[in-house]
């Protein structure tokens, strides 16, 4: 064994449990776990986000919808308390007790009294109270479908965005190695004297304008990568799904505006009509008179003067309100429930006239956009490509202009952005004409 000056070295306690062979085994199966969570953590991120997936997750974690269902069900609780009779009130006391001498046995009228009360509100008055609220109840639930659509829609159309920016830096970055080309041939041409210095610089600059692009567009795409999260969370991280929703067909615009009438929204209105109906009737309620039962029971002590013990007494009596004075109360509180169903009828009216305007705008929009694309895709695209392929040829017959050239393939990139772009904000229209019209997609 090795040593120095006489001794043998030794490993410190703490380095030897570093060494332990059990110790290092523990850790490499650690090491090893950790790596398996890492990996698996990375492959989850790596899967594409389709359209799907993002709706179900938007659904799933929307605390909007889950409020206003929440909302819902306390009303619907309000509804069945409304309806139901007040608490019995339990009155307890002592009635005629002597202040300055005796006690319950010294005069005749001393009681010790225990008595209940029962208010008896008017029957029309509870069923229109209850009603008001089972009709707030159904119109929360309503709003909260509407909300469901909606958080569909603004998800499908922040994926769709996403889409877009992420397609659009796949078209740049496949046609940037062609302008890369360029670049090096023309600098290797002028090199040789058979160009001149303004066709590399121009080569040069649209290359940079490239990589501007580039820039420009993954500035965009995380922006549209955090209005998605808004909906989704961190999965909208995500690559999105190369596959492209196929919504190409759209119902009548008679048929859509049909639909308009049990659009959610709509019928959340019509429930807020019900619930001021009900707001009237409880009103008119109010005139009828409220009533009220007291029992009563009072115990004495002592004797008569024949000997004979006391009697007890029981009571009996009935109150009923008198609405004589109604200007300032019954009448105002009936006036301004008419004005509630006046306001909320006159609401609906507005409502159904913006879903409508909303409607017919979208619909021509989508019309629009589906001519345009079908002009893109039936001679713009094949065009483009034409020229561009047109200009190469005759700048290297020398028979055309670099700066042509550039031109050609530029306005040719351009124009398959373009056409994506038609096809994401068709998409977008479908999904807003879905919404409006209640038709699945």
């Amino acid at each position: 064994m090795l040593s120095i000056g006489g001794q043998t070295p030794r490993i410190s306690t703490k380095y030897s449990r570093v060494l332990n062979p059990s110790t290092m085994g523990w850790r490499a199966s650690l090491l090893v776990l950790l790596a398996l969570v890492a990996s698996a953590a990375h492959s989850q991120a790596s899967i594409p986000l389709t359209l799907a997936e993002a709706e179900r997750l938007a659904l799933d974690s929307e605390p909007g919808q889950a409020a206003m269902i929440a909302r819902a069900d306390a009303l619907e609780d309000e509804s069945v308390f409304a309806g139901e009779l007040p608490d019995p009130t339990i009155r307890m006391g002592i009635a005629n007790y002597p202040v300055e001498s005796g006690g319950f046995t010294t005069e005749g009228m001393s009681q010790v009294q225990m008595g209940i009360r029962q208010a008896i509100l008017s029957g029309d008055r509870r069923a229109a109270s209850s009603r008001q609220f089972e009709s707030l109840a159904r119109e929360m639930r309503q709003g909260a479908n509407g909300r469901s659509e909606d958080v569909l829609t603004a998800v499908r159309q922040a994926w769709l965005e996403v889409y877009y920016w992420e397609r659009s830096h796949a078209i740049v970055d496949e046609s940037r190695p062609f302008f890369d080309d360029m670049v090096r041939v023309t600098r290797s041409l002028y090199s040789v004297g058979r160009r001149d210095q303004q066709d590399l610089l121009l080569a040069e600059l649209e290359l940079s304008r490239m990589d501007d692009r580039l820039l420009e567009i993954n500035q965009q795409h995380m922006q549209a990568i955090a209005r998605l999260s808004e909906w989704i969370g961190g999965a909208a991280r995500r690559p999105i799904a190369e596959k492209f929703p196929s919504w190409t067909d759209v119902p009548d615009i008679v048929v859509l505006h049909n639909a308009l009438t049990v659009h959610p929204v709509v019928e959340a209105a019509n429930s807020r009509i019900d619930a001021r109906d009900a707001g009237v009737d409880f009103a008119e309620a109010n005139f009828k008179p409220e009533w009220a039962v007291d029992l009563g029971y009072g115990h004495r002590n002592g004797m008569l003067p024949s000997g004979e013990p006391r009697s007890d007494f029981l009571s009996l009596s009935v109150s009923v309100g008198l609405p004589f004075f109604t200007k300032n109360r019954q009448d105002r509180k009936l006036s301004a429930a008419l004005g509630e169903r006046r306001a909320a009828s006159e609401s609906k009216n507005q409502l159904m006239r913006q879903l409508s305007s909303r409607l017919d705008s979208e619909f021509a929009r989508w019309q629009d956009l589906s001519r345009r694309i079908d002009l893109y895709e039936q001679r713009i695209l094949m065009q483009a490509g034409e020229h561009a392929q047109a200009t190469l040829v005759a700048y290297q017959s020398d028979a055309g202009d670099f700066s042509d050239v550039m031109r050609g393939f530029i306005n040719d990139l351009n124009t398959r952005i373009e056409h994506l772009k038609l096809r994401v904000e068709r998409a977008q229209s479908y999904a807003m004409l879905a919404n409006l019209g209640g038709f699945s997609q």
